[in-house]
């Protein structure tokens, strides 16, 4: 199947902008790039395309519905919306684009996202996964920082610096503002779903990072049974991939060196 550089995917009867770099999902190892809370295509900047030029492999970075230019979501979002994503609608965009192998690389709530369809959905097409400043359960200091950003869109001109990276900023800050703020959310975790990963993984965070501590990467050394290799970026925060770009390069490209047995590895023979 023949993607475009750019454009548009129907999955679940939304529409998802994309981007895509290098060889097809059908022909090569794909990188399949999943934002944070409050990404978008956009959002990543040049990442996808250093990835894309330290690798060889293709690199496909879409918008999840209600951010970028992808087609909005009805508010508020479930509470267990991360769970929904890597269950329902990630493993339909893979089919949608020809997907046979590759990584799933996320960021924040995309990191979550991962871990899950990993440890769950288990699509034997899928070989690892990249995680980058993930969260598996809630922490005080996150709840504090994301009340920070309410508070910020309300009193700052916040929304109009999203409203450059998405069509509808109201959806794709309170969709995920409204849920992660929710009392009820803090019972959410996904340390379940660690203990059945049986690819590799790699978390990279930032040892500033404000909205997680090492108990987040710790998880996942703990209770995955799969290898996990984990890299603690200094003076970083919560976006190595901006912060740190060419640190976290390196670190994904010494992973997918580690282990021959990926198909990924391929671009290293």
């Amino acid at each position: 199947m023949t993607l475009p550089r750019d454009g548009f995917v129907e999955v679940a009867g939304r529409r998802l902008e994309f981007v895509h770099l290098g060889p097809a999902p059908d022909t090569a190892p794909t990188l399949v790039l999943l934002h944070e809370g409050l990404g978008s295509v956009g959002l990543w900047l040049d990442f996808p395309e250093k990835l894309q030029a330290a690798t060889g492999c293709g690199v496909f970075v879409f918008s999840r519905a209600g951010y970028g230019k992808s087609d909005p979501v009805p508010l508020p979002r479930p509470l267990d919306y991360m769970q929904r994503e890597a269950e329902e609608m990630l493993p339909a965009l893979l089919d949608a684009i020809g997907f046979r192998r590759g990584v799933l690389v996320g960021h924040s709530d995309g990191a979550s996202i991962a871990a899950h369809h990993l440890g769950v959905v288990r699509d034997p097409r899928v070989e690892a996964a990249v995680l980058i400043a993930p969260h598996f359960f809630v922490e005080d200091m996150c709840v504090a920082a994301i009340a920070e950003a309410k508070a910020a869109w309300e009193t700052t001109d916040l929304r109009a610096k999203l409203a450059r990276w998405h069509a509808d900023p109201d959806v794709a800050f309170l969709g995920w503002n409204g849920a992660w703020l929710d009392p009820e959310f803090r019972h959410w975790d996904i340390r379940a779903s660690l203990e059945t990963v049986s690819r590799p993984m790699l978390v990279i965070q930032g040892v500033d990072d404000q909205y997680g501590t090492h108990l987040q990467p710790a998880a996942a050394v703990d209770l995955s049974p799969a290898p996990v290799l984990v890299e603690m970026l200094p003076g970083v925060k919560h976006s190595p991939h901006r912060e740190a770009r060419d640190a976290t390069v390196a670190a994904i490209t010494r992973f997918f060196a580690a282990f021959p047995e990926f198909s990924v590895s391929e671009v290293f023979a």
